[in-house]
Order: structure tokens, then sequence, then C-alpha cells
């Protein structure tokens, strides 16, 4: 039997650049115009999953984007592992503060990555952390060590909320049944301390639109004497936090969870550099809820940020010109127990409330989802907190993230599964960002490393 370092060694050029090839297609879910190229992603995984030796593939229509299943069953009497993974991308914007195009991948060294890292829109998120798990699973397929049955389920909407996903799964409960699902759409502390995230929060998105005059006017002839809905709209915004950095819609607060000083104090073991935090961003400090520090704020605690924000004319030189709309794009994180409708609700009736006479205002909610947290005495986190052990060298640190993957809460509603989060990227990697990448050092740790889950897994659950 071929051990999996080796396999990895030996195949690490084609891991590497089937990767770079499924990393140059445009998958972004967000912009209808990239409609064809998700389409095109979703054959391509199809594809890779058969070649890897699923028994089982197909491509499941929904109203959106569709889903790419596919299995391998060896024996229904033994455990089965859900594989959750997206193929979809986030728009690449701004365009012009990238060092290298989206989407024609580069490997580059970095002080992080000396041994290269990829850099491409969805290199991290989650084209290349999905891979892994194809690539361990052939592994495992051709050296006749898979210990229990697998199911993937790769979906082609998670960047704009996982809508098809959540139809597909209420109506495929049976085909979908498992003992735990396992995905790496999350990080780790760094390449020498891996962490297994616990902890989601939840999200509200929605977007606001304030109205004004019944067109565009001359600053000057109108400047004064009319509502300036950019005016306005900041001055909403602004109001949405006081002085202590703490959200003022009545009732945010209501339901969020406060953690115990025993339960923080653990957090605080997990190992941080504030200066090396704040010289990666290239800050002069933090910012953040009083009463807080900044893993405290960017994880048990819930926020309100603006994500876009646009009105009048912003093209090169000057138009003297009061807008007749200004618009923003608002994202709220939630923790456990606050329920994203509710929220959305709450969001829409203060933000509305609030509005001056001189201006109309529409809340246009988006999508959300539900904060998790998974238990760490599970067998599903003792089987990964041993593979990362074997694979790293030191036990994994349990942390809570400051991300959300609202399906992780519909998954145990709809399938009654705990997930466990194996993520393998790095806070550095710029998901959602210019110049996004994924360390190579990290793509082929995480191929060898996931065989590791099933073998501990399958033992653990005899």
């Amino acid at each position: 039997m071929e051990n999996i370092k080796d396999y990895v060694e030996k195949n690490k050029e084609r891991f590497i650049n089937e990767l770079i090839e499924l990393l140059k297609i445009p998958s972004v879910s967000a912009d209808s115009a990239y409609a064809y190229d998700v389409i095109t992603t979703a054959e391509t995984v199809k594809s890779s999953l058969e070649k890897a030796g699923c028994d089982f593939v197909e491509l499941c229509e929904t109203p959106g984007y569709p889903i790419v299943y596919g299995e391998k069953i060896i024996d229904k009497s033994l455990p089965t592992v859900l594989v959750y993974g997206h193929y979809d991308v986030q728009p690449a914007d701004p365009i012009d503060l990238w060092t290298s195009p989206p989407f024609e991948p580069v490997i580059k060294t970095t002080d992080i990555h000396p041994e290269g890292a990829i850099f491409a829109r969805g290199a991290c998120d989650d084209k290349g952390q999905m891979y892994m798990h194809v690539k361990a699973f052939e592994y495992m397929i051709a050296t006749n060590t898979l210990p229990c049955n697998v199911k993937f389920m790769i979906e082609g909407e998670e960047e704009v909320g996982s809508k098809s996903l959540s139809w597909f799964v209420e109506r495929n409960q049976e085909k979908l049944a498992n003992d735990v699902i396992l995905i790496s759409d999350t990080g780790m502390i760094s390449n020498t301390q891996p962490s297994i995230t616990t902890g989601l929060r939840g999200l509200s998105y929605v977007e606001v639109e304030v109205t004004g005059p019944n067109r565009d006017l001359h600053s000057g002839l109108y400047g004064g004497a009319v509502a300036n809905p950019i005016n306005i709209l900041t001055k909403m915004i602004a109001s949405l936090h006081d002085e202590n950095n703490h959200i003022t819609i009545p009732g945010f607060y209501d339901k969020v969870e406060e953690l115990s000083d025993v339960e923080r104090a653990e957090m605080a073991k997990a190992p941080f550099s504030l200066e090396n935090y704040k010289k990666a961003l290239d800050i002069d400090e933090v910012y953040g809820e009083t009463g807080y520090v900044t893993n405290e704020r960017n994880s048990i605690r819930p926020t309100l940020d603006v994500n876009g924000i646009w009105g009048g004319y912003t093209g090169e030189g000057a138009k003297t010109v009061i807008a007749s709309k200004a618009y923003a794009k608002i994202s709220m994180r939630l923790v456990p127990n606050q329920d994203w409708e509710e929220i959305t609700a709450l969001f829409k009736n203060h933000f509305e409330s609030i509005a001056p006479q001189s201006v109309k205002v529409v809340v246009k909610p988006h999508h959300g989802g539900q904060g998790y947290v998974t238990p760490i005495d599970s067998i599903g986190y003792r089987a990964a907190n041993k593979a990362y052990n074997e694979t790293f060298g030191v036990p994994a640190i349990p942390v809570r993230s400051g991300g959300s993957i609202p399906i992780v809460a519909l998954f145990e509603k709809e399938l009654k599964s705990k997930t466990i989060l194996m993520g393998f990227g790095l806070d550095s990697d710029a998901i959602h960002s210019p110049n996004e990448h994924f360390g190579i050092f990290n793509y082929l740790k995480g191929i060898e490393t996931i065989p590791l889950f099933y073998k501990y897994f399958s033992e653990m659950s005899k």
C-alpha cells in the first residue's frame, strides 16, 4: 500500500495543474454574465469525481445552478461521510487591485508561503479546499484504503446564499443520509498550528435604497433646500453604532449568546499577536466593540458592516449634482441564538423608522443563515484532531470563526448530522479580496490529512 506522503509527492505537479485548470474558469455565481462558466465548472467537477473513482456521479438540477452529487458506497453497514464544498466564486472586483489577472492562476512565493501559493479567485474559497477532498478520495480509491462510504455534494451558489441547496437538501434527505458532514471552507491558525472551527456566525444581508427628489438636481440651484439622499444615507448608517461601537437597532442583542469568563479564557489560549495582526493589515490600531478583544469581536460578537455604498456622480472630474437616489449593501454577522430572519426584520423596521420625511427608504433583504456551534467531544471532532495531530505533529485548537456558512445549520436541521470543519486556509489568503491565494503547502497538506480523518472516524465509529 502506497504511503499518502509518497502518493502526494509523486502526483504533486498533476494535483497543482488540475487545480490551476479549475481556477481558470470564472464561475462567478453573483453575475449572470458568467452563467455558462458556472455550468462549465459544475461539469468539470463532475468529471473529476468520476475520474477519482466515484461509482455514481450526476448533475442534479435545481431552481438555480446544479449540484454535483457523487458517491462511493462500499458497504452500507459502514459509516458514511458526506463531503460538502462549492464550485462558485466571489466576483473578482476591483480588478485593478490584482497583481495578476484573477482567472489566470500563477504561483508566487510569499513570506508566509515560501514554497509558493496559487494566486487566483477561488484558490482558497473554495475550489482549492474542495479539490483537496477529490484528490484525497482519489488516493484512497487508488490504494484500496477507503474505510467507509463517501458522498459528495458540491454546489454552485454558496457565494449568493445557497438558496437552491436548501431546496435540494429538503427534497433529498434519503440520498444525502450520512453519519458526519465534512467541510473544508474555513481556515486554520497557521501552517504550524492547525485548528478546527467549532463555531460559525450567522448572516443577514440587505440592500437599502434612499430616494429624494424625482430626478438629479443642480447642487447650486437646489443645494440646501432639498434633502440629499447620499447625505441622509450616510447619517442613517452612522447612527447604527454608538460611541462604544454597539449596534443601536432595538432588540438586536436580545438573544445574543454571552460566553462565560471560562469560555473566553479558553479562547484566549489560541496563539495571537496583535502587533502582527496590525502589521499584516497595515493599520495603526484595531477598532471594535468596547469590552471585547480582537479575537472575540470577530468571532463571538455580532457585527454590522457596510459592504458597498454608492450614488451620484463618481466618474472623472466634477459634476455638481444632488443625486435622486443613494444605495448601500449591509451585512450583519450573527451569533448563535440570533435568528437571521428576525434580525433582518428588526433592521428593516428600524432603518425605515429613522428616515426623515424628506426621503423615502426601501430595505431589500437578500439572503442569510443561522449561526452554528459544534461540540468538541464528538467522534468527528476527535477524528479530525487525531488526523491533524499526525500530519502537523501538534493537536488542533478549537476556534470560533467570524465567517458564515449558512447551510451548516440547515444540514443539522434537515439531515440530523454534525459538521466537522477541517479548514486549511490562512487568514492572510485574501479570500473575497484581490490577490486571493492558497499555499501549495496547505493544498498538499490537506490532501495528506483528509484520508486520516476517514481512517480514524471509521475506527472510532465501530
